[in-house]
């Protein structure tokens, strides 16, 4: 099939796509990778008067590490955060970019597409959640951020409004004594996932967790972090029985979806154990750091 006749737009810079979003509203949609917007309009699941061309516009591009964050840019490829030595200064991010459906999607696909689109199932919002970034918005009236935690409100839908752009994207970096995992079962390599977790963990001098982040995708509508988990790991020198114990509390009061793809209980199931899987690692390479 094809999709249903739109105008294209190509503008080179920020202010001209904001424009061109408060002008259309509701009529527009910006197109980055194109990497599941361009499906859903070949297939007629979603139609637009107005496509806007981001790829023109270069300040959207890149990384840059500053004040204890690395940030970037919305249309910065997922192949590149996969290559980058910049990006390990956030190892999930870059432990996630393998993971994003199949080289040739990477190629194409952006940072910002991926949480634009909020795909429960997907790796990069769940990086976004646990590591508590914030998303860089522009509007015609100015930019403000937005933490990743507000970002995220149900499936394929996320807080912005339909004049705003997502520019960028700010990820906290950790220092010191931390381990990090990305971990996910899927029915091939490339599929979405069925459900994973994302976990970092940060010591201290004595050995003691100083900091946990745990978020668990395709579980919920959106990603999930587990805060109870993350208290209960807090200033402990966990043994096994501690990580089960925190594995337990991570998916105990979620409902995982049931469908054709795996049902709630096997979620479950299997998320509490990638949960403990990860916890175990991430703590092994914490203390080899």
């Amino acid at each position: 099939m094809k999709p249903a006749p739109f105008e294209y737009h190509a503008p080179d810079t920020v202010a001209d796509v904001v424009a061109l979003l408060a002008e259309h509203g509701d009529e527009i949609k910006p197109l980055a990778g194109g990497q599941s917007l361009v499906p859903m309009l070949a297939l007629r699941l979603t139609r637009f008067e107005h496509l806007v061309d981001l790829n023109r516009v270069a300040e959207l591009d890149g990384l840059r590490r500053d004040n204890g964050s690395l940030t970037v840019g919305a249309t910065t490829r997922q192949a590149t955060i996969e290559r980058s030595e910049l990006a390990q200064a956030v190892p999930l991010l870059a432990r996630a970019a393998p993971l994003i459906g199949h080289f040739q999607i990477r190629n194409r696909g952006t940072v910002g597409g991926s949480l634009a689109h909020a795909d429960p199932a997907a790796e990069l919002p769940a990086v976004a959640l646990a590591l508590d970034a914030h998303m860089e918005i522009a509007t015609n009236a100015g930019r403000h951020t937005v933490p990743a935690a507000d970002f995220f409100v149900g499936t394929w839908t996320t807080s912005l409004e339909p004049d705003e752009l997502l520019t960028a994207v700010q990820f906290p970096v950790w220092d010191g004594r931390c381990g990090f995992v990305v971990d996910e079962v899927a029915r091939r390599a490339g599929d979405f996932a069925l459900t994973g977790v994302t976990a970092g963990l940060q010591l201290d001098a004595n050995g003691a967790i100083q900091r946990a982040a745990i978020a668990l995708f395709g579980m919920a509508s959106t990603p999930v972090r587990a805060p109870a988990a993350e208290t209960a790991l807090i200033g402990s020198h966990p043994d096994p029985a501690a990580i089960r114990e925190a594995a337990d509390l991570a998916v105990r009061d979620l409902e995982p979806p049931d469908d054709v793809h795996a049902s709630s209980t096997y979620r479950r199931s299997v998320g509490r154990h990638l949960v403990e899987r990860s916890l175990t690692r991430a703590l092994d390479e914490a203390h080899h750091a």
